[in-house]
């Protein structure tokens, strides 16, 4: 199954191993996601790093495994899509948000997030990590 990931998930994988974790390494799943994801990562990373247990050297190779793991889309693949997946997030978009629909639309596939907000429209399909877990058999 293709998902886009939202960074949330990805950052609950990051502070600590769980069912997050075995979504992540599941391979039922096949993940992508914008490109700002990355420096996300590094631009929380003392945050992230004050709520785990990884050393900075731990979380420097997770990032590489999410870096293997995940497919990243390029911000320019997804500006054809950003109009009409602005139409679709919360009514006050986080342009962060706009990012993960648009990825969604151009690849005709769900998210993977905890966002409530993101289930108030009907176009994508929104998977909790509830969801997939049972989706999965995990």
């Amino acid at each position: 199954m293709l998902l886009v990931a939202d960074a949330n998930e990805l950052f609950s994988v990051a502070i600590k191993e769980g069912k997050n974790a075995e979504i992540l390494v599941s391979d039922k799943v096949e993940l992508i996601t914008p490109e700002f994801i990355l420096s996300e990562f590094k631009e929380h990373k003392e945050e992230l790093l004050s709520k785990t247990h990884r050393s900075s050297e731990d979380f420097t190779k997770f990032l590489l495994v999410i870096e293997d793991k995940i497919e990243v889309v390029p911000t320019t693949e997804l500006i054809p899509f950003l109009k009409e997946a602005g139409l679709l997030t919360p009514l006050t978009p986080d342009p962060d948000d706009v990012q993960y629909f648009a990825a969604a639309l151009k690849y005709n596939c769900g998210i993977w997030s905890q966002d409530k907000e993101f289930k108030k429209q009907s176009r994508v399909k929104i998977y909790s990590t509830s969801d997939l877990l049972k989706e999965f058999g995990l």
